[in-house]
């Protein structure tokens, strides 16, 4: 019997590690297909990061965590796309501390996936350049 993934909110891990997952691949695969923008008003602790997670695996094209699930066969690995991701999950305290968590984040991004912006003066402006260096780069 398989042990349960509580507080675990990363996709790879949990099928790394042979937690139990129930396969939500089907959902995902039917929301990228079927919507241009998605509202996910699950109650906490309802599996929201998780699910964005396993989102941010599939853009990214790892196929490998994907053996055996139902978009193994449905989605084109070989086409894979930047993924920006924006997590407060830590907390903001402050309007202060959203910019500086903001900057620190996008920063992150940016070394992820390998890109060097040039405007990190105002994070709306790193966050627009990290956008379209990103599409630049990939797409």
């Amino acid at each position: 019997m398989k042990t349960l993934p509580i507080g675990i909110q990363t996709f790879g891990e949990i099928i790394h590690e042979d937690y139990l997952y129930i396969d939500k691949t089907e959902i995902a695969c039917s929301l990228i297909n079927r919507f241009k923008y998605v509202f996910l008003s699950w109650p906490r602790r309802f599996g929201k990061s998780l699910f964005l997670d396993t989102l941010k695996n599939i853009f990214e094209g790892n196929q490998e965590l994907f053996r055996e699930l139902l978009i193994e066969k449905q989605w084109n690995w070989d086409v894979k796309y930047p993924v920006i991701k924006i997590s407060f999950s830590g907390g903001i305290h402050s309007k202060a501390d959203l910019e500086e968590d903001l900057q620190y984040i996008l920063k992150s991004n940016e070394k992820r996936l390998g890109l060097e912006c040039e405007n990190r003066t105002k994070a709306q402006h790193f966050f627009a350049e990290l956008i379209a260096k990103a599409w630049e780069k990939y797409l």
